[in-house]
């Protein structure tokens, strides 16, 4: 596929993905390679393979790595010390995963303080928060909008990819009308580049997916 500046745009806002649980190096390196080749915002990696990835790409690339994931309920303490970890290795990105639970309990202010302590772990580095979409309804959603709002995170963020559904356009559409300082991360299911359009013009300014790469590649 031609690379036109239409599609050097999309790319641009690629967080270019792979997180399965039996990753191997070879393949990790081959993501790397093709977010430097392609010029992605990111490669979102697990976070034991941060070092070596940082230490091979040398800058070229943005690392991305994962936090609590996939389920979030590890404590704040733990998804502090990981976020310290990581960046330590060399992650340029964190995506962390919230406590669903205490969401559906209304727990919002221990949310936004463990959103906090994380960043806090993170220092300069952006910090997008996942809320997992998929088990939530509207108005969790638009509490979750509420509470990154006023976090010292930098995005949010609708899925792992891991839960029983992804990014939707009418999620990205929801989170428009309630996120205003922050931006807007789709993940999971993104598998065309009309998708990847689409969420753009809703109002996405990054995008997890594997398959937008695996596209142009094609």
């Amino acid at each position: 596929m031609e690379i036109n500046d239409s599609l050097k745009a999309i790319l641009a806002k690629v967080d270019h993905t792979l997180l399965s649980v039996t990753a191997t190096w070879d393949e990790i390196r081959n993501i790397c390679d093709d977010g430097i080749k392609y010029q992605t915002a990111s490669v979102c990696i697990p976070p034991s393979f941060v070092k070596r990835a940082a230490e091979y790409v040398q800058g070229r690339v943005k690392i991305c790595t994962v936090i609590g994931f996939p389920n979030g309920y590890s404590t704040a303490e733990v998804k502090a010390f990981e976020a310290k970890c990581a960046v330590k290795d060399g992650a340029d990105e964190i995506d962390m995963v919230i406590n669903q639970g205490d969401l559906k309990e209304g727990r919002h202010a221990t949310i936004l303080t463990e959103i906090n302590r994380v960043k806090e772990a993170c220092g300069d580095k952006i910090l997008k928060v996942i809320i997992e979409t998929c088990n939530l309804n509207d108005e969790e959603k638009v509490n979750m909008c509420r509470i990154v709002e006023q976090s010292d995170a930098d995005f949010i963020k609708t899925s792992t990819g891991f839960g029983k559904g992804g990014a939707t356009f009418e999620d990205i559409a929801l989170f428009a009308e309630n996120i205003k300082t922050k931006k807007i991360k789709a993940a999971g299911g993104i598998k065309t580049i009309a998708d990847a359009e689409k969420f753009i013009e809703l109002g996405a300014d990054r995008l997890g997916t594997s398959r937008i790469v695996k596209i142009v590649k094609e």
